[in-house]
């Protein structure tokens, strides 16, 4: 199976982006009404550039990012509160 059809089996969403790349992700929501949502970028061939995990509260507001690829930057709070 090619790169591209098994990124769009794994991921239930993707943007095309203007570098001929992609932007896939898949949300999870969590038990008190956060949102986790896993981002995985790649360039026109497949490959993957970049991977990150976004959370989100309540309201739908970004709270952190977590980039893990290409190198993993741990938890980085951009959210109030």
């Amino acid at each position: 199976m090619n790169q591209r059809r098994s990124n769009e089996r794994r991921y239930a969403n993707w943007a095309e982006l203007k570098d001929g790349g992609r932007r896939y992700w898949y949300d999870v929501p969590g038990r008190l009404g956060w949102m986790a949502r896993y981002v995985k970028e790649v360039d026109s061939s497949e490959k993957t550039v970049r991977f990150h995990q976004e959370i989100y509260d309540e309201h739908g507001r970004l709270m952190e990012v977590h980039q893990k690829y290409p190198e993993d930057t741990g938890h980085q709070h951009v959210g109030e509160g």
